[in-house]
């Protein structure tokens, strides 16, 4: 295989934005930027376009709606990843790239069938299960078997050389400078209205209400906050996923009615759920802070966004945020301790110590780029052997495997 011009199929488990879906798309336009050829299949509901444009081909395949359980919504992933690709007979590409486990364990399958070669994972973070033993396997099986794995922080290539014995090339997530800028744009005030926030403070934080964020111990932060600022608001965005978060749903909403605030457009808490993908440059830039306590995470897409952005960042002080941020980048805080958060909060709105934050921030922001991401890759993409293999040489079929595969 040559480097020159690749034909690659990339795979990202859902049309919502995700960060793995986000990386999945950046990923693509900067592959086709660079002359290559791509293909973005993603499982979406009839219907449900991807949730923004992109350079790249973009092929939906057809889910039903909603699944019992989260074994069915997986499976039902897989298998429409592997009859779409399928269809035609051998898929003709160069690249077969997954950027998350139900993506890999479709690929596992058409290398198991001798329809493709070698295949590429992409893994972002490993939760510690998902109440599922087979989805489990599910995820273990697609890290364990894949051809080449990628992750997208130094820490995480211990961690799967540790778990999973396996080796991961570690290429960075990138940041479009030319969209996420510190400069005003007309869009920005018709979102604040929308959302009806005041003059501030604004504390952002994105991907919705789940554990894996940490966002009932920021809003015990924020609520303690709330004392010496009253004026303050905390905006949560996003939260589209295919995980039942529901029950943790249930404590932050209690947490916000034992301190008697409102949630809703204009109130203490805004919880904007997923908005436009045009609208995220001027969310950023609308915050006061970014509030990023996350107890697990790859690498933190939206920190290097928001630093594009002019914003300060409130981080976790543990991996993967202390691989790529140094003493000074951010204020660091104990995800565990709600004072220590509230403290970042304060600390934030003394004028000198954010400006020191932004000046600090857009810097860092510049080291990553998206073009060296997708450079990287293509040369990870040049080492595979992509012919077909023959039945014979497939790995035995793991009892953890779905029927169809």
């Amino acid at each position: 295989m040559t480097a020159d011009s690749l034909n690659i199929a990339l795979l990202t488990h859902s049309t919502n934005p995700r960060g793995g879906v986000v990386h999945c798309l950046e990923l693509a336009d900067a592959l086709c930027a660079q002359g290559h050829q791509v293909t973005v299949h993603a499982p979406g509901v009839p219907g449900q376009p991807l949730f923004r444009s992109s350079r790249a081909a973009v092929r939906i395949l057809p889910v039903p709606a909603s699944g019992p359980s989260l074994r069915e919504v997986v499976q039902a992933r897989i298998h429409s990843f592997v009859q779409g690709l399928s269809e035609a007979g051998r898929p003709d590409f160069d690249v077969f790239h997954a950027h998350d486990g139900i993506g890999a364990n479709a690929l596992l399958a058409l290398r198991r069938q001798g329809r493709i070669g070698a295949c590429v994972r992409t893994v972002h973070h490993v939760d510690a299960g998902f109440g599922d033993p087979v989805v489990d396997a599910w995820e273990a099986q697609s890290i364990r078997q894949a051809d080449r794995l990628i992750c997208v922080s130094e820490s995480w290539a211990p961690k799967l050389r540790e778990r999973f014995q396996r080796e991961a090339q570690v290429i960075h997530n990138g940041v479009d400078l030319g969209r996420f800028s510190p400069v005003p744009q007309a869009r920005d005030a018709d979102l604040a209205r929308r959302l009806g926030l005041g003059a501030g403070p604004v504390y952002l934080m994105v991907g919705g209400v789940e554990a894996r964020k940490n966002t009932v111990g920021a809003l015990q932060a924020f609520v303690q906050l709330r004392a010496s600022v009253p004026q303050a608001q905390l905006l949560i965005a996003g939260g589209a996923s295919l995980l039942d978060h529901g029950p943790y749903r249930q404590r932050f909403e209690q947490v916000l009615a034992e301190a008697g605030l409102q949630a809703g457009p204009g109130q203490p808490v805004v919880l904007s759920g997923v908005l436009a993908d045009a609208d995220m440059p001027a969310l950023y830039r609308l915050a006061t802070a970014l509030l990023f306590p996350s107890l697990l995470e790859g690498f933190g897409l939206a920190i290097v966004e928001a630093m594009a952005s002019g914003v300060p960042v409130i981080v976790s002080r543990q991996e993967p945020f202390t691989d790529f941020l140094g003493p000074d980048d951010a204020l660091w805080v104990d995800p565990y301790s709600a004072p220590s958060m509230t403290e970042a909060l304060l600390q934030v709105l003394f004028q000198g110590r954010a400006q020191a934050l932004r000046e600090r921030g857009l810097p860092l922001a510049r080291r990553f780029d998206w073009a060296a991401a997708a450079r990287a890759h293509v040369a990870l993409y040049s080492d595979l052997d992509r012919a077909p293999r023959a039945l014979a040489e497939q790995p035995a079929r793991l009892l953890s495997q779905p029927s169809f595969c």
